[in-house]
């Protein structure tokens, strides 16, 4: 799975894109953000308030509880806001 990281989630993580293999006990976006977390102290920080997080599994927005599934790629980013 590709995961991709955007603004200040990338700038924390300290990377664009990544290729990832969680464990099968990885089964939602919650369980990959905690697997992330323990990965470093650069994904603990850049995950540490894990509500303002926004994930999109294959360029769809997806809230927490979501199965991975066969998801190719994953996106993090925080909030936008427009203007």
């Amino acid at each position: 799975m590709k995961a991709r990281y955007f603004a200040w989630v990338r700038e924390r993580v300290g990377l664009t894109e990544e290729e990832i293999a969680p464990p099968a006990s990885v089964a939602t976006v919650a369980d990959l953000i905690v697997w992330l977390k323990q990965r470093g102290e650069n994904y603990a920080t850049a995950f540490a308030n894990e509500a303002t997080i926004r994930t999109a599994l294959d360029r769809q927005h997806v809230k927490p509880g979501t199965p991975l599934a066969n998801a190719a790629e994953v996106a993090f980013f925080p909030p936008m806001t427009g203007g």
